[in-house]
């Protein structure tokens, strides 16, 4: 097994060169010297992204090595998108999700969740998918479904010892395990920080056009999909597909209670980290009106660093006490890599924009598109060709690369490029069907509860469901909420 993945991974490599050679020297789309080098290196990045040939944010430094080397821009100009405002909102987001982990703020609010809603087969998952999507919110997917998987297995234990026969344990434990995935993925499109590809979408937006796209904005239109795909889980799980037809039970009730207990009340220090959370949010979601006042003038990455900032200020314990809440030693479970990999792809965008490619792009997409003129049937197609690239493509790689694409075509036809790529990019992260389609899929099928159809016949109907509203979100809300985006 080891021998063929290095051979598949030495393949992938060569696979990129290649690409990048051939781009080069061949010129297929007979483009100029800058052109054809752009496109040879957005080639070698996009090939070793999509079979991740080497770690992800390796492959975003390649614009600080070749495009000074090729001409395309220079180091400095270069090196200014791995510095990009947008990055340091993730930054921000990143740390007080630390903080919330660090001080088991989490678990707290995860088993509470999941005692109120009851502790019959139906309501677990309920209280799973509740508490799971609220988390993802703010943390990382990622981190979200790891730590809900010991309590997801520790729940599905105690519920097969004490169960006596009684409902379908099998498929309480698989509906369990595809909710703390898929609930995470649904879950994080509702904030802009709620997971990658909404950053890198963002960032494109405000470098490309010029425009932010606020925090709270975006929670107007994508909170709802999210709330109605977590609406829409439930009732597959356990109306649909996987029904238990488990009671509530008196053992699970004690466990969660135990669970509750043994955290105790909360303390100082969760209070302080709840504190600072909940007033991040707030100034999130109310910038608009403070600004409007006048006295200050905030914008998401500010607040995000403000926040985070009052995390390493504040103290984790009496005033006098050294420590603080998140101290710089904590930073090293910071995923950097993502950072990093917003940088490279906002380098990657800026230089295909510069060599005219993707204009030209969105020109010729654009003459493919029919009569539909921007309307529900394009909309559509994106999200639906979106949704089942992303079930074989890193989401983030794959909103990083279709980002310039789906601006081109919104430019070259005239209309809003938010209808567009809105759509992709939230689509991007709700792929359901196959485990390597995002990390928290991963996650959960190696639970050992899950096998690979329930997965895909699974997914497949959320996958649809996901294009319907995503779909009618983009062109029925945005653009009743943002106005029209343009050079």
């Amino acid at each position: 097994m080891t021998k063929t993945k290095d051979f598949l991974n030495l393949g992938a490599l060569l696979a990129g060169v290649f690409s990048f050679l051939f781009m080069l020297w061949v010129n297929p789309f007979d483009l100029d010297k800058l052109g054809s080098a752009t496109l040879a290196v957005a080639a070698l990045m996009v090939v070793w992204w999509v079979s991740e040939a080497l770690p992800m944010a390796v492959v975003a430094f390649l614009p600080l090595i070749l495009f000074p080397l090729l001409g395309i821009n220079s180091l400095k100009a270069t090196a200014v998108s791995y510095g990009d405002s947008i990055i340091f909102l993730f930054m921000g987001g990143f740390m007080i999700g630390l903080a919330i982990e660090k001080w088991n703020l989490h678990t707290r609010i995860a088993l509470n969740i999941i005692r109120i809603t009851g502790t019959s087969g139906d309501r677990i998952v309920l209280g799973f998918i509740l508490s799971t999507g609220f988390l993802s919110m703010w943390l990382s997917n990622t981190a979200t479904t790891m730590m809900m998987f010991p309590i997801a297995t520790s729940i599905i234990h105690v519920v097969s010892e004490n169960r006596q026969g009684h409902g379908n344990i099998k498929n309480f434990s698989l509906a369990v395990m595809l909710a703390i995935a898929y609930a995470s993925n649904f879950g994080g499109i509702a904030t802009i920080i709620g997971t990658p590809p909404n950053v890198a979408f963002v960032s494109f937006i405000k470098e490309k056009y010029d425009y932010s796209i606020g925090f709270a904005d975006w929670m107007i239109i994508c909170a709802p999909i999210a709330l109605l795909l977590l609406i829409s889980l439930y009732i597959v799980l356990t109306k649909w597909l996987y029904p238990n037809r488990m009671k509530k039970d008196l053992a699970t009730r004690e466990l969660i209670r135990a669970k509750i207990e043994q955290l105790g009340p909360l303390k100082p220090t969760e209070k302080r980290v709840l504190i600072i959370f909940v007033s991040t949010a707030f100034l999130w979601m109310f910038k608009d009106l403070i600004n409007a006042i006048g006295w200050i003038t905030l914008d998401d990455t500010i607040i995000a660093m403000l926040g985070a900032l009052a995390l390493f200020i504040c103290p984790a314990g009496s005033i006098k006490d050294s420590h603080r809440i998140l101290e710089w030693s904590d930073t090293s479970r910071m995923a950097w890599g993502i950072l990093y990999l917003f940088g490279g792809g906002i380098a990657l965008a800026g230089a295909l924009e510069k060599a005219g490619l993707i204009e030209r792009m969105g020109s010729w997409i654009a003459g493919m598109s029919g009569a539909d003129g921007g309307g529900i049937m394009l909309i559509f197609a994106v999200a639906l060709l979106s949704i089942f690239i992303s079930e074989m493509m890193s989401n983030i790689a794959q909103v990083i690369v279709f980002s310039p694409v789906m601006a081109g075509i919104a430019d070259a036809m005239g209309i809003n490029p938010l209808l567009l790529g809105l759509p992709m990019a939230l689509a991007a992260s709700c792929a359901s069907m196959m485990p390597m389609g995002t990390p928290p899929n991963a996650i959960a099928f190696a639970s050992g509860h899950i096998k690979m159809g329930q997965m895909v016949k699974t997914g497949f109907v959320m996958n649809i469901i996901s294009i319907v509203l995503i779909t009618l979100f983009s062109y029925y809300v945005v653009p009743l909420l943002i106005p029209t985006v343009s050079n």
